[in-house]
């Protein structure tokens, strides 16, 4: 307990003077951190401001369910943050954008800018800071037995010391101090249980764990797993997890915001190659505790356990804490978990405030009102997100995963999102209208989906989302009022230029949703033929008409030129790195 207490008194009071030292004269100050964020920081707040509950807790959780194959999140992101900041970050830095919605409205129209401010900042208050508040707190009341309000409320409080007062700097420069203590507190507790399994043996641990529950060690499901519609297989490669990863790391505010407030794009980069680096260690102490956790509790007795058991898989790291790490390094460990939640719930905050100031605030109601009276918005609406998060979290409690949870409810708008900002930004005919479609429509047909169709497996049903909502933009746009003769000759002269981009998105569609359609009409997957050859179709209609159509550009257009996309090589070495340890961990664990 004293090096808990230690740790939050350090860390609050760090997080009190860096909001007292750093004076928010304007929005950029406070929103955007004056963007002079170095790389290290901006790498480092990344995986602070991502690795919450949600992981620690919920993906041990699932790994004591499904195990390491649940860490395919994980390791993908490594991929998917390269791929983000190869061909996402520079148009968003050229753009000089603040926030996703602010993008949308420059590429297409206020009113797809306004309904997805409005989506966004309910789905981090009412999922986001919800969720990861309930889990700090059952955290809490599984390790030290303080009640579940009390834990939430005490997350509030230092939660707000970041995000309220200090804006986006406070919030950073706190991640990156504990960020280290969030790895070092996480590795700490996989090494005392595995060395408790292996007799004092840290590799013998993993050897034991291996050898008792190998099905736990897949990393591709086949489909006698129980798990299987939640990680259906070779999905997990190919397939709508993409879609998450695409969204969470490319289109979402709270973590694409950190990369936007760097000095300069190759800073960013540089940034958010650490970051990928970083991401791929995080399975260990994310999922390998669940699994231990698992394994003891098949046998309790032959381990010399006698304690109380698990009630639910999310309690999986609390009790592994509780019961398998020494009472001077639990401090430690639980002030990493507290680092992990503050971190995620601030940056969260930040971004919900920054939405509802920038794009909700000052767009829809006041549009003059002067730099303080914004940062006196943000500060307001950054309270009022944690005080309705903590009100909603103990809501949670009736969940089995609340991992899944999340997962589920983000799936309802991702593909949507995805499906817009990849075609705003790399086909030049997408229009305002058929944004405003993909993004309204994902919603109802996601739910529609999942509440006709439960026997789809959540990432299948995420691929069909995709690729119907893609099919909505390039349909609308196409069909739209024709032009002139002399326009169309014009846009056939373009396209040829842009051969390389439309490649891009023909790449992301087969990745994405082409193989759900194949192993569908396979027999892969067990659901109606219908849903395969939707698939399929609609991708073909997509391929044959952003080859043929001859439209002109939209108005809002963006004009890219493939010298935009140049990397260094620091960033390219990186790249190289994350890309060869994946194919070794699918290689001896598939």
């Amino acid at each position: 307990m004293v090096v808990l207490i230690g740790y939050l008194l350090c860390m609050m009071g760090f997080g009190i003077w860096i909001a007292n030292k750093e004076k928010n004269e304007n929005a950029k100050d406070y929103f955007l951190a004056s963007s002079a964020l170095p790389w290290w920081a901006v790498g480092g707040s990344l995986i602070a401001s991502n690795i919450s509950t949600e992981q620690i807790l919920g993906m041990n959780g699932s790994g004591y369910v499904m195990g390491l194959a649940i860490g395919a999140y994980e390791l993908l992101a490594a991929l998917t943050l390269i791929l983000v900041a190869k061909f996402l970050l520079p148009v968003f830095i050229k753009k000089k954008i603040f926030t996703m919605p602010q993008f949308l409205e420059e590429r297409f129209d206020r009113r797809v800018r306004t309904i997805m401010a409005f989506f966004w900042v309910a789905l981090f208050v009412l999922v986001n800071i919800t969720s990861v508040l309930y889990l700090g707190g059952l955290a809490i009341q599984s390790i030290i037995g303080v009640p579940l309000l009390w834990g939430i409320l005490g997350l509030v409080i230092y939660s707000a010391t970041f995000s309220i007062f200090g804006g986006l700097k406070a919030v950073v420069w706190s991640d990156v101090a504990q960020v280290v203590i969030l790895i070092v507190g996480g590795f700490t507790a996989a090494y005392m249980v595995l060395a408790f399994v292996g007799n004092g043996s840290f590799f013998g641990g993993l050897a034991h764990l291996y050898e008792k529950a190998p099905d736990h060690f897949d990393m591709i499901l086949d489909k006698a797993n129980k798990s299987y519609n939640t990680l259906p297989g070779i999905s997990v490669l190919v397939g709508g997890m993409w879609i998450a990863n695409l969204y969470y790391w490319g289109n979402n505010q709270y973590i694409i915001q950190r990369a936007l407030a760097a000095k300069s794009l190759q800073e960013a980069q540089d940034g958010v190659a650490f970051a990928a680096i970083m991401k791929l260690t995080i399975p260990f102490f994310a999922v390998i505790p669940g699994i231990a956790a698992y394994v003891i509790m098949q046998d309790p007795a032959a381990y010399g356990f006698t304690g109380k058991g698990l009630s639910v898989p999310d309690e999986a790291f609390p009790w592994v804490l509780g019961n398998f790490v020494q009472t001077g390094f639990k401090g430690l460990v639980l002030a990493a978990l507290i680092a992990a939640i503050g971190s995620s719930v601030s940056s969260m905050v930040n971004s919900a405030s920054t939405i509802f100031t920038l794009d909700i605030y000052k767009n829809l109601f006041v549009k003059n009102g002067g730099e303080h009276h914004y940062v006196k918005v943000g500060r307001v609406s950054s309270t009022a997100a944690l005080v309705i998060g903590a009100i909603i979290a103990p809501a949670l409690g009736s969940l089995d995963q609340v991992f899944q949870y999340i997962q589920e409810y983000t799936g309802f708008i991702s593909p949507g999102v995805v499906a817009v900002f990849l075609f705003g930004m790399f086909w030049k005919r997408a229009t305002a209208n058929s944004a405003l479609v993909a993004v309204v429509a994902s919603i109802p047909f996601s739910w529609m989906m999942q509440a006709v169709f439960p026997e789809v497996p959540f990432l299948v049903r995420m691929a069909l989302s995709f690729v119907v909502m893609s099919a909505l933009v390039v349909l609308i746009s196409v069909f739209a009022p024709k032009e002139s003769v002399r326009e169309k000759q014009a846009a056939k002269t373009k396209r040829a230029k842009e051969t390389p981009f439309l490649l891009g998105l023909v790449f992301s569609i087969v990745l994405i949703s082409v193989p759900a359609g194949i192993r569908i009409l396979a027999g892969d997957i067990e659901t109606s033929n219908v849903f395969g050859l939707l698939i399929l179709g609609l991708s073909a209609i997509i391929f044959a008409l952003l080859f043929t159509e001859n439209k002109v550009d939209d108005e809002k257009a963006i004009q890219l030129d493939r010298s935009l996309f140049h990397t260094d090589a620091v960033f390219n070495i990186s790249a190289l790195v994350v890309c060869l340890i994946l194919v070794g961990i699918y290689w001896f664990l598939w």
